[in-house]
């Protein structure tokens, strides 16, 4: 059973029991599970699965023949579309699942296939019922571009199902040899996708899977990051150029303008672009009355293991090839990885508190979630119900202790941002000082977590 998907798969379902025939677009980026959660769907229904390559028109019919081929299916050399959908239509008299995986390599060169499709759906299959999946891991195409492309056939489908990144909670089941630490360091690299989970081997340490997975050249991680950015867009050293700049801390428009040269209406339609592949992201604060306190305009690197990789190994090529990979580890990566798992622990955070709120177990029902990006300071998380009450959330890993100084610098961000407090969540790693632990104490709104208690 797979981890994580039994919403996605119970989603399926129901598409799967409805009568006549369905068809539905099932997306997400590369390595989030689909295939993984298609194979699982399958398992026990009569089902076809296609992959379709980037090739011409002629060359897809061409592999489509083969494919029925192989399954013992006589056809053309070329079949035409309709041809396929008749073989497809063969045997079985129970509901088939038919799956066209990276369905956007038919659709770009063919953009009249899903009418073929529907028509035939309607016309020809003899009363027969299926659930047609087209599959893509081109995001930005199926959200932007893929309904001009087909046209009125877009009236045609059934919905729409878009696989998210697990939880970092499905993260700890899958690296259950793990310390939560460890977990969140993991975390921080992969991020939620559990296709990059299985390139790293949970019998061996963080730092032997980085180095094993990510520094070597034999890697199954190594190009992985580069092929986000060089299978989806062209002029690809412009793109690693400014992913560079945001990774050295470049977030404003104005900063990249300056660090990379290109002017700043180039950088915006690459910025645009990153966007559409859910790369880069636009940083937005919480709307308060201390909005002049607030900074704005900031874009971040909202892929993990993109980000990794343009903050860790981007530009240190020639150091990544005069060391041994556990020199380039000790001197390039240990040094900041503290920091940088920091940096998405208010990802966990935020969770839990999601979590705990769907459960009825906060101090009130929030309805709203963001952050406070200050010009003195931040506030990770900021939630709210509609009658203004607000629970502030500080989060930090990367130090080995958090102290009431902390406690008292968030509390003046707080004031900057005219943000009143009725509770007060603070996150550490390991511990907390006594004068906060005994405030934790003393105070019925404010309360103290560890990493290993959420």
């Amino acid at each position: 059973m797979i981890i994580g998907r039994n919403s996605e798969l119970n989603q399926l379902e129901t598409y799967y029991e409805r009568d006549n025939s369905q068809i539905i677009v099932v997306y997400g980026q590369k390595y989030i599970g689909k295939t993984s959660l298609i194979r699982e769907f399958i398992q026990d229904k009569p089902s076809y699965y296609y992959l379709a390559e980037a090739c011409s028109e002629r060359e897809q019919k061409y592999r489509l023949g083969s494919y029925l081929a192989e399954l013992g299916i006589k056809s053309l050399k070329f079949p035409e579309f309709e041809q396929v959908f008749e073989c497809f239509s063969l045997k079985h008299t129970q509901k088939k699942v038919i799956v066209f995986d990276e369905f956007q390599n038919i659709i770009k060169n063919c953009p009249y296939f899903l009418g073929k499709l529907t028509s035939f759906i309607h016309s020809k299959w003899n009363n027969q019922q299926y659930l047609v999946i087209l599959m893509s891991s081109s995001v930005g195409f199926v959200e932007n571009s893929m309904v001009e492309k087909i046209g009125d056939a877009a009236f045609e489908l059934s919905g729409f199902i878009k696989l998210k990144e697990l939880s970092f909670d499905a993260l700890r089941e899958h690296f259950c040899l793990y310390t939560n630490d460890d977990c969140a360091t993991v975390y921080s690299i992969l991020g939620g996708v559990p296709g990059l989970w299985e390139m790293f081997d949970i019998k061996l340490s963080v730092q032997e899977n980085i180095i094993r997975s990510i520094l070597s050249p034999s890697g199954n991680l190594r190009y992985v990051a580069q092929g986000f950015v060089n299978d989806e867009l062209r002029e690809t050293n412009v793109y690693n150029t400014i992913l560079g700049s945001i990774a050295l801390g470049k977030h404003k428009l104005n900063d990249l303008y300056e660090h990379t040269g290109f002017s700043r209406a180039k950088i915006s339609v690459y910025l645009k672009n990153l966007s559409e592949l859910e790369l880069v992201g636009k940083v937005f604060s919480v709307d308060t009355e201390g909005h002049d306190n607030s900074q704005k305009g900031l874009y971040d690197i909202t892929n993990n293991f993109v980000d990794f990789y343009y903050s860790f190994i981007f530009g240190k090529g020639s150091l990544l090839e005069s060391l041994s990979k556990e020199e380039f580890f000790k001197f390039h990566v240990s040094p900041g990885l503290k920091q940088y798992t920091g940096k998405y622990y208010k990802k966990i955070c935020l969770e839990y508190i999601q979590k705990q709120n769907s459960k009825n177990k906060l101090p009130f029902k929030a309805e709203h979630f963001g952050e406070w990006i200050g010009k003195q300071g931040n506030i990770d998380i900021v939630a709210t119900d509609d009658n203004g009450k607000t629970l502030l959330a500080l989060c930090v890993l990367d130090k080995p202790m958090v102290t009431y100084d902390d406690y008292e610098w968030m509390m003046f961000v707080a004031k900057k941002a005219c943000l009143y407090a009725d509770y007060i969540y603070l996150f550490a790693g390991t511990r907390f000082d006594e004068k906060l632990s005994l405030e934790g104490k003393i105070r019925s709104n404010l309360k103290l977590f560890l990493l290993d208690n959420i």
